[in-house]
């Protein structure tokens, strides 16, 4: 049969049937993987008539008029659809903070045109029978200047002067990856403040951190930061036992247990990867009898106010964890999808039901995460009374486990038997399929995107900035059926001013910087956007390049963050001495056509550029050398016109290995390595500070320069 309505069904959907790859050609997506998308969410395909009948669907949907939630920009003209026939009625606006406004609609091209406040924040707009939330945003995120103003530090550390972009610096970590005596095997907040603390007296601005996403408690084999079960609550592992009720409580709590815990909590402390299972039920098993000793009436009423202000979300995650444990308690699936109908049901008779028989069990995982949201809000505080103007920059997945508590809550928000990915590139031959749920674009803006709102918030809650993973899905996320291949995907497209009007409002109600994790398959024009919308790409160094060239550091934007590496690509030391070909090698991770003599004939060739570029940007001299040059790699990175520069702490170490290997999943230790050294004392190492000061005095040096 022909095609042609099943074409037409996918441009109405949003799906792309042609991009272009990596190496900037044309790829156009098969009718197969076409069906397989549109089918998955509840678009039928099969037939002609199938797919006539979606697209009016589709077409309805999207034309009924003002839906529930409109974004603007402040002080500029808003126009609704033509639809809604609002062309001359008069208007009312209701204001967030209080005030009205009134007026009549203009007609612009055919559309019911108004003009908007110039104050940013949800207001109500009223027309006749018609009502709606304005999300009215700033035009730009709150930056990094805006939080130098805002910490009362103009001027600290050479960041420029008043008017401009600063020149900053800051590090990123992998939480889990700290140590400190007594923290049982897995990094925790503490060690976070620590190391915070830390950062900020060598003069560190930020504090870039791995997801902390909440994870599945009875799944503890699954720990993946950015395969979480929700990305609106904390992962409960990082909590400090003994910051809950104390020491002495916490030595009550161990000695009751039996068994030496206080002993294998120390083994598992010094063991250099980390044993997610045990340690994660050991901590658990610690913060149980720490949740049954909880009593104090102070305590108890702070606990109370936290669940009220979670309300709904919190009860759902809460049941979700309870229920998930007791299906594999009893050798049931974990997998919601298949537990029986009326669990399926977050808000059906069945859960309540198990929710009025459970109460200490859903009880516990409201608790936990009270303890959490404590912790995190600690090290967030440790970091700006230390003095850093940002403190936390806190990591949003791209997406959150089909199987978790986040698709089981908010199913009508989630796109079913789809996962997230990216299409084949250089760094990974044959695609990529995360096994995560994507936001429906659709459900999205029907439901007012208050799922997405949410989600925002969360991630803002606890830190003066925010990465969000894979930004590009703003405007489109590559789809992949499940049990498909990842090349058999597609993109989807989504509403990306909206999305980006309300990150941008959202930034200014929390005073946090947002970075856009850009990497990949890069849609032409996509930086412009960024930059227009206040959010800073990243530039990692092995790519800035013109063609075999290394660009030098005045080349770099100044609008996106210079970073040394990412936790999916090699360190700076590995990177030079090819630490990542050797990995793949042994795994047999090249594409066809690629081998291992060849990368490392390429390696050579690259070091050799990027030496060049370093001597021609005075960052080195003399002949190439054997070791990698740490300390002349991140002075060449402060030397850029980047606002900010991120060095990894593996980087600042000195480290070779990188935390995760695209890729792999059993055969490379991911997301289990830990640091050598107390967070307290990473920084101290005479190699480590002389490093450090080194970047500093560069980035005063590039501040001056502007």
């Amino acid at each position: 049969m022909s095609d042609t309505d099943l074409f037409a069904l996918a441009q109405a959907a949003g799906l792309a049937r042609e991009w272009s790859n990596a190496a900037g050609q044309p790829v156009t997506v098969a009718p197969g993987p076409l069906r397989s998308i549109l089918d998955a969410p509840g678009w039928p395909c099969a037939t002609p008539a199938h797919c006539r009948d979606s697209r009016r669907r589709l077409e309805q949907d999207s034309g009924k008029g003002i839906p529930p939630l409109v974004t603007a920009t402040a002080g500029q003209e808003l126009g609704l659809p033509a639809a809604c026939g609002l062309a001359g009625e008069r208007y009312e606006i209701v204001l967030e903070g209080g005030g009205r406004s009134e007026g009549r609609f203009a007609s612009g091209q055919g559309r019911p045109t108004l003009p908007m406040p110039a104050l940013p924040g949800y207001h109500r707009l009223r027309a006749g029978e018609w009502e709606t939330t304005l999300a009215v945003a700033p035009p730009r995120c709150f930056g990094l200047a805006d939080a130098l103003a805002a910490a009362g530090a103009d001027g600290q550390c050479g960041q420029g002067v008043p008017g401009s972009e600063p020149r900053l610096w800051g590090l990123g970590a992998q939480l889990y990856s700290l140590r400190r005596a007594g923290d049982g095997g897995i990094g925790d907040f503490t060690a976070l403040a620590q190391l915070a603390a830390r950062a900020a007296a060598h003069g560190a601005a930020a504090l870039a951190i791995s997801p902390v996403h909440a994870m599945f408690s009875a799944c503890l084999d699954r720990y993946s930061p950015y395969s979480p079960s929700s990305r609106l609550f904390l992962n409960v592992l990082h909590i400090d036992p003994a910051s809950v009720l104390g020491p002495h409580a916490l030595a009550t709590v161990l000695a009751g247990m039996g068994g030496d815990a206080g002993g294998r909590l120390a083994g598992l402390e010094h063991d250099g990867l980390i044993d997610w299972p045990a340690a994660g039920a050991l901590r658990l098993a610690v913060l149980r009898g720490l949740y049954e000793r909880f009593g104090a009436q102070a305590a108890q009423d702070d606990f109370q106010a936290f669940r009220r202000a979670g309300g709904e979300a919190l009860r759902d995650h809460a049941r979700f964890e309870a229920l998930q444990a007791h299906c594999l308690a009893h050798g049931e699936s974990g997998d919601w999808h298949d537990w029986p109908s009326g669990w399926r049901d977050p808000g059906g008779a069945e859960v309540e039901r198990f929710a009025r028989e459970h109460p200490s069990e859903v009880g516990f995982h409201e608790f936990l995460q009270w303890q959490a949201s404590r912790g995190l809000a600690a090290a967030q505080r440790a970091a700006r009374d230390a003095g850093m103007p940002v403190g936390l920059i806190a990591d949003l997945a791209v997406g959150a486990d089909n199987g978790g508590s986040q698709a089981w809550s908010r199913q009508g928000a989630i796109l079913n038997g789809l996962s997230v990915g990216a299409p084949p590139d250089l760094f990974n031959p044959h695609g990529q399929s995360w096994g995560l749920g994507a936001f429906s674009p659709h459900a999205m803006q029907a439901g007012g995107f208050a799922a997405y709102i949410e989600m925002l918030r969360a991630t803002f809650a606890y830190g003066g900035g925010i990465r969000i993973d894979h930004v590009l899905g703003l405007q489109r996320l590559w789809l992949v059926p499940h049990g498909a291949s990842p090349e058999d995907g597609a993109y989807l497209r989504f509403p990306l001013d909206d999305m980006l009007r309300l990150v941008a409002l959202e930034s200014w109600r929390h005073r946090a910087i947002v970075v856009g994790e850009d990497l990949g398959t890069v849609p032409a024009g996509f930086d412009d956007v960024l930059d227009a919308a206040g959010l800073y790409g990243i530039r990692v160094l092995m790519f800035q390049r013109a063609g075999q060239r290394f660009l030098a550091p005045g080349k770099w934007p100044d609008h996106a963050v210079a970073s040394s590496t990412t936790h999916d690509l090699p360190t700076l030391a590995g990177w030079w001495n090819g630490r990542d070909i050797d990995w793949f090698e042994q795994l047999g991770l090249f594409g066809k056509g690629r081998s291992a003599v060849q990368a490392r004939r390429e390696r050579s060739a690259e070091r050799g550029a990027l030496w060049r570029a370093m001597c021609a940007a005075g960052c080195g001299q003399g002949p190439l050398p054997a070791a990698a040059p740490l300390d002349r790699m991140l002075e060449f990175l402060g030397a850029t016109p980047s606002p900010l520069a991120m060095i990894q702490l593996e980087d600042a170490l000195g480290l070779e290995e990188q935390p995760n290997l695209p890729g792999t999943i059993d055969q490379h230790p991911n997301w289990r390595r830990r640091l050598p050294l107390p967070a307290r004392d990473l920084l101290d190492p005479p190699a480590v500070r002389a490093r450090l000061a080194a970047l500093a005095r560069r980035r005063i040096l590039a501040g001056e320069a502007k």
